[in-house]
């Protein structure tokens, strides 16, 4: 009965060994590109295929970014995920499997149907809000908890706003901006 048991085990973590191989394009094979470019595109085309959707992956290089960006028809919801959780992710895992064994690396952003401009300009509504709520009121306003990157939109929104400033208050994953007026000597 034990051999049964360890046989069966073997096997099922062969399998699961498959499975995570089939998903992570980043396997030890020789036809990996050489290109961290290349190597984000590849693994956002894998990811778009384990989901089952289709798109067109292009990427745009810059000096100091590598932009990966999913267009096409289909509703990517579920790869943005919910307040884009997923597609963060996404981006950390590209950036991950693109500057895999390499030491200069880059800033990889990871976009699906424009939802980072979306995010961008919604960021910006409430931050403009936030800073209208804290002059008006004379009163400090904690925003919402959002990522690092979401907190940078709304610290470079404000920064030349007179009147307020800006700072971050809490830990990860709880981490929010906080609008506050300015006072007057």
């Amino acid at each position: 009965m034990r051999r049964s048991t360890a046989r069966r085990d073997r096997d099922s973590s062969a399998r699961r060994r498959e499975r995570s191989d089939s998903l992570l394009p980043v396997s030890e094979t020789n036809d990996w590109p050489d290109s961290p470019a290349e190597r984000a595109r590849e693994f956002v085309e894998g990811v778009l295929d384990e989901l089952d959707l289709d798109g067109e992956v292009e990427i745009e290089e810059a000096d100091d970014r590598i932009e990966v960006t999913v267009v096409g028809g289909d509703d990517y919801g579920l790869l943005i995920g919910k307040r884009g959780q997923t597609i963060d992710a996404l981006q950390l895992l590209c950036y991950q499997a693109a500057f895999r064994g390499m030491r200069e690396r880059k800033r990889i952003l990871v976009d699906a149907a424009g939802y980072r401009e979306r995010r961008r300009e919604t960021l910006e509504g409430r931050a403009d809000r936030a800073a209208e709520q804290a002059l008006t009121n004379n009163r400090i306003v904690e925003m919402d908890p959002m990522s690092a990157q979401e907190r940078r939109v709304v610290h470079e929104r404000l920064k030349e706003r007179a009147g307020v400033e800006t700072y971050s208050e809490g830990d990860e994953p709880h981490r929010c901006v906080v609008v506050a007026p300015l006072v007057a000597e």
